[in-house]
């Protein structure tokens, strides 16, 4: 899933300060699982930003409204009535989601109350860790399921670099060694030999190097 966590509050304050009426719009996926965007955090956002306002003798109406997927344009317009009542939109979703909104509401500004973090995975309660780059070629059935561009903080396709200690990382030593892991689940499986193929140098025109990327499945559409 995609991880974010929200902006500062002083930052989304700074972005709206001069609006009177806001949307503030959750995201019922990715971003409400991490505890980011979801319905219980619109809420705390609208009060905060309704609290602030009213310190600084600031009028400033705040509608709350969470839908399925941000990242998907006919649930983005479920938010055409609410759209039409406010002077700008605060998204709580993925820059995908935020982007979304801003192409469906093209006459109103749409402020990030997110930062975009990574794709990856809870850990347990209040912990999430990156598990894809999403390079655009994966390459986990080389390394026992484990992605060593995600998960290594040199991104070596070949091995480690020499500078992990104890299975743990170089540059961070509260992380594991990706390339530990890859050896330790390779092992359980019977397939080390697999560290014997040499891995071409990546080919990176996959990912976002190349620019924006799109998939295209023709046999999809109607």
């Amino acid at each position: 899933m995609i991880v974010g966590e929200r902006k500062p509050l002083a930052e989304i304050w700074q972005m709206v300060s001069q609006h009177q009426r806001l949307l503030v719009v959750g995201c019922g996926t990715c971003v409400t699982v991490c505890l980011a965007g979801g319905e219980k955090e619109v809420g705390i956002l609208a009060s905060s930003l309704e609290l602030i306002a009213l310190r600084q003798n600031q009028n400033l109406k705040v509608v709350e409204k969470t839908i399925i997927r941000q990242c998907e344009k006919e649930m983005v317009r479920e938010l055409e009535a609410e759209a039409r009542e406010v002077e700008a939109i605060v998204s709580l979703g993925c820059g995908a989601g935020v982007q979304t909104i801003a192409e469906i509401f093209a006459g109103l500004p749409v402020y990030p109350g997110l930062n975009t973090s990574f794709i990856g995975i809870p850990e347990e309660q209040g912990v999430w860790s990156e598990r894809c780059a999403a390079c655009g070629n994966c390459i986990l059935d080389r390394t026992g399921g484990i992605c060593p561009i995600a998960r290594c903080s040199k991104s070596l396709l070949n091995g480690p670099c020499g500078g992990s200690q104890n299975g743990k990382c170089e540059i961070d030593p509260t992380i594991d060694c990706g390339w530990q892991l890859i050896y330790d689940r390779l092992k359980t499986l019977g397939q080390l030999n697999k560290l014997e193929e040499i891995l071409p140098p990546k080919d990176w025109s996959t990912n976002r190097d190349g620019g924006p990327r799109r998939i295209d499945r023709g046999d999809l559409r109607l």
